[in-house]
């Protein structure tokens, strides 16, 4: 499998105490910059996202995973000193975000987010 090697190098672009304005963040990578906005309805997964911004995790990380015309994947925090061969993709945190979902949010082009492992009270 091909690895593309962007890296991310992310902070936070501007944090609000207004609840209707979105926590924006810019992701800095070798092919140009991403703004996302984090959604306040999913505020587990929100301030998760913002704490490990916040502590580095993500800083120097690959997209280890592209699938032209449908998703790319990052957050293996394995990539940043991962070999050429290396499979990237299963290293976690050590926990996971309780699964959160609202009838207004759904996945659609452009959308940030969080791996599931198909469990639906997680």
């Amino acid at each position: 499998m091909t690895r593309i090697l962007y890296t991310l190098c992310l902070f936070l672009f501007s944090l609000s105490t207004l609840k209707a304005e979105r926590t924006k963040v810019e992701i800095q990578t070798s092919r140009g910059i991403i703004i996302v906005a984090l959604y306040n309805e999913t505020p587990k997964h929100r301030d998760n996202f913002i704490k490990l911004v916040e502590e580095g995790i993500y800083d120097s990380l690959l997209f280890h995973r592209v699938i032209e015309d449908f998703m790319i994947q990052a957050g293996d925090i394995k990539s940043k000193n991962a070999g050429p061969e290396e499979r990237l993709g299963a290293k976690d945190l050590g926990y996971k975000v309780p699964a959160e979902f609202s009838p207004v949010l759904f996945h659609k082009k452009g959308v940030l987010a969080a791996a599931r492992d198909g469990n639906k009270e997680r």
